[in-house]
Protein backbone atom coordinates (compact mmCIF):
# COMPACT_ATOMS: atom_id res chain seq x y z
CA UNK A 1 0.00 0.00 0.00
CA UNK A 2 2.95 2.32 0.45
CA UNK A 3 3.80 1.81 -3.24
CA UNK A 4 0.15 2.43 -4.11
CA UNK A 5 0.11 5.59 -2.04
CA UNK A 6 3.11 6.99 -3.89
CA UNK A 7 1.50 6.26 -7.27
CA UNK A 8 -0.34 9.56 -7.46
CA UNK A 9 0.62 12.04 -10.20
CA UNK A 10 0.30 15.79 -10.19
CA UNK A 11 -3.48 15.61 -9.93
CA UNK A 12 -6.04 14.39 -7.47
CA UNK A 13 -7.22 10.84 -6.89
CA UNK A 14 -10.99 11.09 -6.48
CA UNK A 15 -13.19 8.18 -5.53
CA UNK A 16 -16.31 8.21 -7.64
CA UNK A 17 -19.27 8.44 -5.29
CA UNK A 18 -21.72 6.55 -7.46
CA UNK A 19 -19.52 3.73 -8.66
CA UNK A 20 -16.43 2.49 -6.91
CA UNK A 21 -13.62 3.57 -9.19
CA UNK A 22 -10.72 5.91 -9.53
CA UNK A 23 -11.01 9.04 -11.60
CA UNK A 24 -8.36 11.67 -12.08
CA UNK A 25 -8.95 15.37 -12.18
CA UNK A 26 -6.22 18.05 -12.39
CA UNK A 27 -5.90 20.54 -9.56
CA UNK A 28 -7.44 23.94 -10.03
CA UNK A 29 -4.96 26.48 -11.33
CA UNK A 30 -5.24 28.80 -8.35
CA UNK A 31 -4.84 26.04 -5.78
CA UNK A 32 -1.95 24.59 -7.76
CA UNK A 33 -0.10 27.90 -8.01
CA UNK A 34 -0.56 28.72 -4.32
CA UNK A 35 0.53 25.27 -3.22
CA UNK A 36 3.54 24.99 -5.50
CA UNK A 37 4.97 28.48 -5.28
CA UNK A 38 4.07 29.53 -1.74
CA UNK A 39 3.15 26.75 0.65
CA UNK A 40 5.10 23.72 -0.56
CA UNK A 41 8.51 25.45 -0.91
CA UNK A 42 8.14 26.99 2.55
CA UNK A 43 7.15 23.64 4.01
CA UNK A 44 10.13 21.98 2.31
CA UNK A 45 12.53 24.49 3.85
CA UNK A 46 11.13 23.84 7.32
CA UNK A 47 11.16 20.06 6.85
CA UNK A 48 14.82 20.15 5.83
CA UNK A 49 15.55 21.25 9.40
CA UNK A 50 12.93 19.27 11.30
CA UNK A 51 13.67 16.04 9.41
CA UNK A 52 17.48 16.10 9.49
CA UNK A 53 18.01 17.43 13.01
CA UNK A 54 16.62 14.27 14.70
CA UNK A 55 19.16 12.14 12.82
CA UNK A 56 21.99 14.27 14.12
CA UNK A 57 20.64 13.99 17.66
CA UNK A 58 20.22 10.23 17.30
CA UNK A 59 23.86 9.85 16.31
CA UNK A 60 25.02 12.02 19.22
CA UNK A 61 22.88 10.07 21.71
CA UNK A 62 24.03 6.76 20.23
CA UNK A 63 27.69 7.64 20.69
CA UNK A 64 27.03 8.88 24.22
CA UNK A 65 24.91 5.87 25.12
CA UNK A 66 27.47 3.40 23.80
CA UNK A 67 30.12 4.86 26.15
CA UNK A 68 27.96 4.48 29.27
CA UNK A 69 28.58 1.61 31.69
CA UNK A 70 26.16 -1.27 31.18
CA UNK A 71 25.21 -0.21 27.66
CA UNK A 72 26.09 -3.68 26.36
CA UNK A 73 23.34 -5.19 28.53
CA UNK A 74 20.74 -3.12 26.76
CA UNK A 75 22.14 -4.03 23.33
CA UNK A 76 22.03 -7.75 24.15
CA UNK A 77 18.44 -7.44 25.37
CA UNK A 78 17.54 -5.52 22.21
CA UNK A 79 19.04 -8.01 19.77
CA UNK A 80 18.09 -11.24 21.56
CA UNK A 81 14.73 -12.45 20.17
CA UNK A 82 11.92 -13.77 22.34
CA UNK A 83 10.05 -16.09 20.00
CA UNK A 84 7.13 -16.57 22.40
CA UNK A 85 6.18 -12.94 21.88
CA UNK A 86 5.11 -13.84 18.33
CA UNK A 87 2.10 -15.62 19.82
CA UNK A 88 0.87 -12.37 21.38
CA UNK A 89 -1.73 -10.39 19.43
CA UNK A 90 -0.55 -7.15 21.01
CA UNK A 91 2.90 -7.54 19.46
CA UNK A 92 1.49 -7.83 15.94
CA UNK A 93 -0.87 -4.89 16.42
CA UNK A 94 1.94 -2.74 17.81
CA UNK A 95 4.24 -3.74 14.95
CA UNK A 96 1.62 -2.93 12.32
CA UNK A 97 0.75 0.36 14.03
CA UNK A 98 4.45 1.28 14.15
CA UNK A 99 4.82 0.73 10.40
CA UNK A 100 1.65 2.63 9.56
CA UNK A 101 2.50 5.57 11.81
CA UNK A 102 6.10 5.82 10.64
CA UNK A 103 5.44 5.34 6.91
CA UNK A 104 2.05 7.01 6.76
CA UNK A 105 -0.21 4.71 4.67
CA UNK A 106 -3.84 4.96 5.66
CA UNK A 107 -3.69 8.58 6.80
CA UNK A 108 -3.95 10.25 3.39
CA UNK A 109 -0.61 11.96 3.97
CA UNK A 110 1.22 10.13 1.17
CA UNK A 111 -1.65 10.80 -1.22
CA UNK A 112 -1.55 14.48 -0.35
CA UNK A 113 2.21 14.88 -0.77
CA UNK A 114 2.43 12.61 -3.82
CA UNK A 115 -0.23 14.66 -5.58
CA UNK A 116 2.36 17.44 -5.95
CA UNK A 117 4.77 15.15 -7.84
CA UNK A 118 5.18 15.19 -11.63
CA UNK A 119 3.04 12.61 -13.41
CA UNK A 120 6.02 10.43 -14.36
CA UNK A 121 7.73 10.60 -10.98
CA UNK A 122 9.38 7.28 -10.07
CA UNK A 123 7.07 6.34 -7.21
CA UNK A 124 8.44 2.80 -7.23
CA UNK A 125 11.90 4.03 -6.22
CA UNK A 126 10.39 6.45 -3.70
CA UNK A 127 8.48 3.64 -2.00
CA UNK A 128 11.54 1.39 -1.74
CA UNK A 129 13.86 4.14 -0.51
CA UNK A 130 11.35 5.49 2.01
CA UNK A 131 10.59 2.02 3.41
CA UNK A 132 14.28 1.17 3.71
CA UNK A 133 15.20 4.46 5.40
CA UNK A 134 12.26 4.10 7.77
CA UNK A 135 13.24 0.59 8.89
CA UNK A 136 16.90 1.51 9.27
CA UNK A 137 15.93 4.57 11.31
CA UNK A 138 13.79 2.45 13.63
CA UNK A 139 16.64 -0.04 13.99
CA UNK A 140 19.08 2.77 14.82
CA UNK A 141 16.64 4.29 17.32
CA UNK A 142 16.46 0.94 19.08
CA UNK A 143 20.19 1.09 19.82
CA UNK A 144 19.83 4.67 21.09
CA UNK A 145 17.07 3.62 23.49
CA UNK A 146 18.45 0.33 24.75
CA UNK A 147 22.02 1.48 25.35
CA UNK A 148 20.57 4.00 27.81
CA UNK A 149 18.22 1.39 29.30
CA UNK A 150 21.22 -0.85 29.87
CA UNK A 151 22.88 2.03 31.67
CA UNK A 152 19.78 2.49 33.84
CA UNK A 153 19.68 -1.23 34.61
CA UNK A 154 23.35 -1.06 35.67
CA UNK A 155 22.66 1.90 37.95
CA UNK A 156 19.59 0.34 39.57
CA UNK A 157 21.11 -3.14 39.77
CA UNK A 158 18.07 -4.53 37.93
CA UNK A 159 17.50 -6.46 34.74
CA UNK A 160 16.89 -4.58 31.51
CA UNK A 161 13.50 -6.27 31.24
CA UNK A 162 12.43 -4.71 34.55
CA UNK A 163 13.61 -1.25 33.54
CA UNK A 164 11.96 -1.45 30.11
CA UNK A 165 8.61 -2.82 31.31
CA UNK A 166 6.99 0.58 30.88
CA UNK A 167 6.10 1.34 27.28
CA UNK A 168 4.93 4.35 25.30
CA UNK A 169 5.11 7.80 26.90
CA UNK A 170 6.35 6.38 30.21
CA UNK A 171 9.45 4.94 28.59
CA UNK A 172 10.21 8.13 26.70
CA UNK A 173 9.37 10.84 29.20
CA UNK A 174 10.11 9.08 32.50
CA UNK A 175 12.67 6.28 32.13
CA UNK A 176 14.74 7.80 29.34
CA UNK A 177 14.50 11.30 30.80
CA UNK A 178 15.69 9.98 34.16
CA UNK A 179 18.63 8.31 32.46
CA UNK A 180 19.63 11.55 30.73
CA UNK A 181 19.36 13.43 34.03
CA UNK A 182 21.94 11.07 35.55
CA UNK A 183 24.43 11.42 32.70
CA UNK A 184 27.43 13.71 32.73
CA UNK A 185 26.58 16.93 30.85
CA UNK A 186 22.91 16.14 31.48
CA UNK A 187 21.68 19.62 30.57
CA UNK A 188 23.13 19.50 27.06
CA UNK A 189 21.76 16.04 26.28
CA UNK A 190 18.38 16.92 27.77
CA UNK A 191 18.12 20.02 25.55
CA UNK A 192 18.97 18.22 22.30
CA UNK A 193 16.78 15.24 23.24
CA UNK A 194 13.65 17.29 23.81
CA UNK A 195 14.43 19.46 20.79
CA UNK A 196 14.43 16.24 18.79
CA UNK A 197 11.04 15.31 20.24
CA UNK A 198 9.67 18.74 19.31
CA UNK A 199 11.01 18.42 15.76
CA UNK A 200 9.42 15.00 15.36
CA UNK A 201 6.14 16.40 16.65
CA UNK A 202 6.29 19.26 14.16
CA UNK A 203 6.96 16.85 11.29
CA UNK A 204 4.00 14.70 12.29
CA UNK A 205 1.81 17.81 12.56
CA UNK A 206 2.86 19.09 9.14
CA UNK A 207 2.08 15.75 7.52
CA UNK A 208 -1.18 15.10 9.33
CA UNK A 209 -2.60 18.56 8.69
CA UNK A 210 -1.50 18.59 5.07
CA UNK A 211 -3.39 15.34 4.46
CA UNK A 212 -6.62 16.92 5.69
CA UNK A 213 -5.99 20.32 4.06
CA UNK A 214 -5.21 18.92 0.62
CA UNK A 215 -8.21 16.57 0.68
CA UNK A 216 -10.62 19.34 1.69
CA UNK A 217 -9.24 21.85 -0.81
CA UNK A 218 -9.49 19.31 -3.63
CA UNK A 219 -13.05 18.40 -2.63
CA UNK A 220 -14.22 22.02 -2.28
CA UNK A 221 -11.79 24.07 -4.40
CA UNK A 222 -14.12 26.97 -5.16
CA UNK A 223 -15.17 27.39 -1.54
CA UNK A 224 -11.90 26.90 0.34
CA UNK A 225 -9.17 27.83 -2.16
CA UNK A 226 -9.60 31.57 -1.53
CA UNK A 227 -9.89 31.01 2.23
CA UNK A 228 -7.07 28.56 2.75
CA UNK A 229 -5.46 30.51 5.59
CA UNK A 230 -8.74 30.73 7.51
CA UNK A 231 -9.46 27.06 6.91
CA UNK A 232 -6.02 26.05 8.20
CA UNK A 233 -6.47 28.30 11.22
CA UNK A 234 -9.85 26.74 11.99
CA UNK A 235 -8.44 23.23 11.58
CA UNK A 236 -5.57 23.96 13.96
CA UNK A 237 -8.00 25.40 16.51
CA UNK A 238 -10.15 22.26 16.32
CA UNK A 239 -7.07 20.06 16.82
CA UNK A 240 -5.99 22.22 19.75
CA UNK A 241 -9.38 22.01 21.44
CA UNK A 242 -9.51 18.28 20.86
CA UNK A 243 -6.14 17.81 22.54
CA UNK A 244 -6.93 19.87 25.64
CA UNK A 245 -8.20 16.77 27.46
CA UNK A 246 -4.71 15.29 27.32
CA UNK A 247 -3.31 18.25 29.28
CA UNK A 248 -5.47 17.72 32.35
CA UNK A 249 -4.38 15.83 35.48
CA UNK A 250 -5.88 12.70 33.97
CA UNK A 251 -4.44 13.40 30.53
CA UNK A 252 -2.04 10.45 30.65
CA UNK A 253 -5.01 8.11 31.05
CA UNK A 254 -6.75 9.70 28.07
CA UNK A 255 -3.61 9.28 25.96
CA UNK A 256 -3.37 5.62 27.00
CA UNK A 257 -6.99 4.99 26.00
CA UNK A 258 -6.43 6.60 22.59
CA UNK A 259 -3.18 4.69 22.17
CA UNK A 260 -4.84 1.31 22.70
CA UNK A 261 -8.06 1.78 20.72
CA UNK A 262 -7.92 4.86 18.48
CA UNK A 263 -4.55 4.36 16.79
CA UNK A 264 -3.42 0.88 15.77
CA UNK A 265 -6.70 -1.02 15.19
CA UNK A 266 -8.44 1.96 13.58
CA UNK A 267 -5.61 2.65 11.14
CA UNK A 268 -5.30 -1.05 10.29
CA UNK A 269 -9.03 -1.17 9.48
CA UNK A 270 -8.76 1.90 7.25
CA UNK A 271 -5.83 0.38 5.36
CA UNK A 272 -7.75 -2.90 4.96
CA UNK A 273 -10.64 -0.98 3.36
CA UNK A 274 -8.20 0.80 1.05
CA UNK A 275 -6.56 -2.46 -0.03
CA UNK A 276 -9.91 -4.07 -0.76
CA UNK A 277 -11.16 -1.02 -2.68
CA UNK A 278 -8.08 -0.75 -4.89
CA UNK A 279 -7.10 -4.39 -5.42
CA UNK A 280 -10.52 -6.06 -5.50
CA UNK A 281 -13.05 -3.49 -6.69
CA UNK A 282 -10.93 -1.19 -8.82
CA UNK A 283 -8.81 -4.17 -9.83
CA UNK A 284 -5.08 -4.81 -9.90
CA UNK A 285 -5.06 -4.88 -13.71
CA UNK A 286 -6.46 -1.36 -13.93
CA UNK A 287 -4.16 -0.15 -11.19
CA UNK A 288 -1.12 -1.73 -12.85
CA UNK A 289 -2.13 -0.08 -16.13
CA UNK A 290 -2.15 3.27 -14.34
CA UNK A 291 1.31 2.55 -12.94
CA UNK A 292 2.50 1.60 -16.44
CA UNK A 293 1.21 4.90 -17.80
CA UNK A 294 3.24 6.77 -15.17
CA UNK A 295 6.42 4.66 -14.96
CA UNK A 296 6.60 2.76 -18.23
CA UNK A 297 6.53 -0.73 -16.67
CA UNK A 298 4.07 -2.97 -14.87
CA UNK A 299 4.45 -3.99 -11.20
CA UNK A 300 5.68 -7.56 -10.74
CA UNK A 301 3.69 -10.58 -9.59
CA UNK A 302 4.99 -10.15 -6.03
CA UNK A 303 3.25 -6.80 -5.64
CA UNK A 304 0.02 -8.12 -7.14
CA UNK A 305 -0.09 -11.08 -4.79
CA UNK A 306 0.60 -8.77 -1.84
CA UNK A 307 -2.21 -6.39 -2.82
CA UNK A 308 -4.78 -9.10 -3.58
CA UNK A 309 -4.11 -11.74 -0.92
CA UNK A 310 -1.26 -11.27 1.55
CA UNK A 311 -2.03 -7.74 2.81
CA UNK A 312 -5.82 -8.20 3.19
CA UNK A 313 -5.45 -11.57 4.95
CA UNK A 314 -2.75 -10.32 7.29
CA UNK A 315 -4.64 -7.15 8.21
CA UNK A 316 -7.90 -9.05 8.68
CA UNK A 317 -6.13 -11.53 10.96
CA UNK A 318 -4.82 -8.69 13.15
CA UNK A 319 -8.26 -7.06 13.37
CA UNK A 320 -10.02 -10.32 14.28
CA UNK A 321 -7.35 -11.12 16.86
CA UNK A 322 -7.76 -7.69 18.44
CA UNK A 323 -11.55 -8.09 18.64
CA UNK A 324 -11.26 -11.62 20.04
CA UNK A 325 -8.63 -10.72 22.62
CA UNK A 326 -9.01 -7.04 23.54
CA UNK A 327 -6.00 -5.63 25.40
CA UNK A 328 -6.07 -5.11 29.13
CA UNK A 329 -5.66 -1.37 29.48
CA UNK A 330 -3.48 -0.45 32.44
CA UNK A 331 -1.42 2.62 33.25
CA UNK A 332 0.95 2.67 36.19
CA UNK A 333 -1.02 0.84 38.92
CA UNK A 334 -4.48 1.81 37.64
CA UNK A 335 -6.66 -0.77 35.87
CA UNK A 336 -9.22 0.79 33.55
CA UNK A 337 -12.87 -0.09 34.34
CA UNK A 338 -14.82 -2.32 31.90
CA UNK A 339 -16.87 0.56 30.47
CA UNK A 340 -13.71 2.09 29.03
CA UNK A 341 -13.48 -0.89 26.67
CA UNK A 342 -16.82 0.08 25.13
CA UNK A 343 -15.70 3.72 24.98
CA UNK A 344 -12.45 2.67 23.33
CA UNK A 345 -14.26 0.68 20.65
CA UNK A 346 -16.54 3.66 19.98
CA UNK A 347 -13.52 5.94 19.58
CA UNK A 348 -11.83 3.50 17.23
CA UNK A 349 -14.93 2.92 15.09
CA UNK A 350 -15.46 6.68 14.73
CA UNK A 351 -12.33 6.83 12.56
CA UNK A 352 -13.82 4.78 9.73
CA UNK A 353 -17.57 4.64 10.36
CA UNK A 354 -18.11 7.04 7.45
CA UNK A 355 -17.07 4.34 4.97
CA UNK A 356 -19.72 1.69 5.82
CA UNK A 357 -22.24 4.45 6.56
CA UNK A 358 -21.87 5.85 3.04
CA UNK A 359 -22.06 2.33 1.58
CA UNK A 360 -25.44 1.83 3.25
CA UNK A 361 -26.59 5.31 2.20
CA UNK A 362 -25.66 4.64 -1.42
CA UNK A 363 -27.36 1.25 -1.49
CA UNK A 364 -30.55 2.71 -0.10
CA UNK A 365 -30.65 5.60 -2.61
CA UNK A 366 -29.49 3.81 -5.77
CA UNK A 367 -32.03 2.59 -8.31
CA UNK A 368 -32.81 -1.02 -9.22
CA UNK A 369 -32.96 -4.24 -7.29
CA UNK A 370 -30.64 -4.86 -4.36
CA UNK A 371 -28.40 -7.07 -6.50
CA UNK A 372 -28.21 -4.42 -9.24
CA UNK A 373 -27.43 -1.68 -6.74
CA UNK A 374 -24.74 -3.81 -5.09
CA UNK A 375 -23.06 -4.72 -8.38
CA UNK A 376 -23.20 -1.12 -9.56
CA UNK A 377 -21.62 0.10 -6.32
CA UNK A 378 -18.60 -2.22 -6.55
CA UNK A 379 -18.05 -1.89 -10.32
CA UNK A 380 -15.59 0.81 -11.44
CA UNK A 381 -16.40 3.08 -14.33
CA UNK A 382 -14.86 1.93 -17.61
CA UNK A 383 -11.91 4.06 -18.68
CA UNK A 384 -11.11 5.10 -22.23
CA UNK A 385 -7.91 5.98 -24.04
CA UNK A 386 -9.11 9.54 -24.60
CA UNK A 387 -9.73 9.91 -20.87
CA UNK A 388 -6.23 8.61 -20.14
CA UNK A 389 -4.70 10.99 -22.70
CA UNK A 390 -6.59 13.87 -21.06
CA UNK A 391 -5.19 12.86 -17.69
CA UNK A 392 -1.57 12.67 -18.82
CA UNK A 393 -1.75 15.88 -20.84
CA UNK A 394 -3.21 17.92 -17.99
CA UNK A 395 -1.00 16.31 -15.34
CA UNK A 396 2.21 17.20 -17.11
Amino acid sequence: MLFASFCVPHCTVQWDTTQTGLSWRPRSTQSQMRSLFVIVPLLCQVVWVTATFPYLVLLVLLVRGATLPGAWRGVVFYLKPDWEKLLSTTVWIDAAAQIFFSLGPGFGVLLAFASYNPFHNNCYKDALVTSSVNCLTSFLSGFVIFTVLGYMAEMRQQSVDTVAKDAGPSLLFIIYAEAIANMPAATFFAIIFFLMIIMLGLDSTFAGLEGVITAMLDEFPHTLAKRREWFVFGLVCVCYLGALSTLTYGGAFVVKLFEEYATGPAVITVVLLEVIAVSWFYGTNRFCSDVHAMLGFYPGCFWRVCWVAICPCFLLFIIISFLAFPPEVKLFDYNYPPWTTVLGYCIGVSSFICVPAYMVFHLLNAKGTFRQRLLKSITPEPSSDSHRDFIVTNAI
